[in-house]
């Protein structure tokens, strides 16, 4: 269960934004997305690999 303690004068918004960036670290949703579909593993697999290789990928490009 996530808490969120309003602070005094702070406006609805303000705190409404603080749940929500707490409720997406907390990988609910993305949890939630990824257990609708089943994926064999194989493509899981498939598709990590091809994560990493982006992020090595935009690494290489940043460093020059």
């Amino acid at each position: 269960m996530i808490y969120i303690q309003i602070k005094e004068n702070e406006s609805i918004d303000k705190a409404l934004k603080r749940f929500k960036k707490k409720f997406e670290k907390t990988g609910v949703l993305k949890q939630l997305r990824a257990r609708t579909a089943f994926k064999k593993k194989s493509v899981k697999k498939r598709m990590e690999v091809l994560d990493a290789v982006y992020r090595e990928h935009m690494k290489a490009e940043e460093a020059k």
